[in-house]
């Protein structure tokens, strides 16, 4: 499987971000892993929270159709009663297969005042054909007890919005998460000025592939990798899901 990570900016203009988007995603070839920045399509836009919700609730219609043949992970704004989340989506086969809305807040970006908390119960490791996925947003990979969460998955994502005095912590970060899981990492980060870039795809044996210079970054995932560094280095996780 081809897993991809993208690194774009995030402007004011939504339909201008979802027609870059759209692109990046249709250049993907099929069967792709796709995983966008936290918010790509949006950002934290505040002062348009209702505006953002309403044209994000258009948007997951085409992002179905664009997963026909792929795999797109992403983050929108949803509004449900009075209240606003930061909302993960797993979309595969042109169906949602996985929804988990971000619970540990970032304080330092007023998200405790904007957004409600998601569920922790969310916070998992789910299966897609065979393939078992989990995901971290952003702020959330700081904390060692959400680790224990997405324990014996393949694939960890990491959506973010990091700012660039952090980069280092969120580079490290990463790295730790597929070398302590023994699994594949896909961090995708935005590529705004103030943003700390640095996504790619980390290897269970601690390779990392990034480039700050890219917008897409691609990389072949080889299940096999994951079940070797298990067996060779036997902490238990081989037995936890196989």
């Amino acid at each position: 499987m081809k897993l991809i990570t993208l690194q774009i900016k995030t402007t004011d203009d939504f339909k201008a971000n979802y027609k870059h988007l759209k692109a990046l995603i249709e250049s993907c070839e099929n069967d792709s892993f796709i995983l966008a920045p936290e918010l790509c399509l949006t950002g934290f836009c505040y002062d348009r929270m209702d505006e953002a919700c309403d044209y994000m609730q258009k948007i997951k219609k085409k992002i179905k159709k664009l997963s026909e043949n792929k795999t797109i992970a992403m983050t929108f704004l949803q509004k449900e009663d009075i209240d606003y989340y930061n909302t993960l989506y797993i979309f595969h086969k042109g169906k949602v297969v996985h929804r988990q809305s971000k619970h540990r807040l970032f304080p330092l970006g007023n998200e405790p005042e904007n957004f409600a908390k998601g569920k922790l119960e969310n916070m998992k490791v789910i299966d897609i054909d065979g393939l078992k996925v989990a995901a971290l947003i952003c702020f959330e990979v700081r904390f060692p007890e959400y680790w224990l969460k997405v324990l014996g998955a393949d694939l960890i994502l990491v959506p973010a919005m990091w700012g660039a005095k952090r980069k280092e912590h969120y580079e490290t970060m990463t790295k730790a998460l597929a070398v302590a899981n023994q699994c594949y990492v896909l961090a995708s980060n935005s590529a705004n000025d103030d943003m700390a870039k640095g996504s790619g795809v980390i290897t269970p044996w601690g390779e990392e592939i990034r480039d700050d210079k890219k917008e897409l970054i691609s990389y072949n995932m080889y299940i096999e990798e994951v079940k070797k560094i298990r067996k060779y280095i036997d902490i238990g996780l081989k037995k936890k899901w196989r």
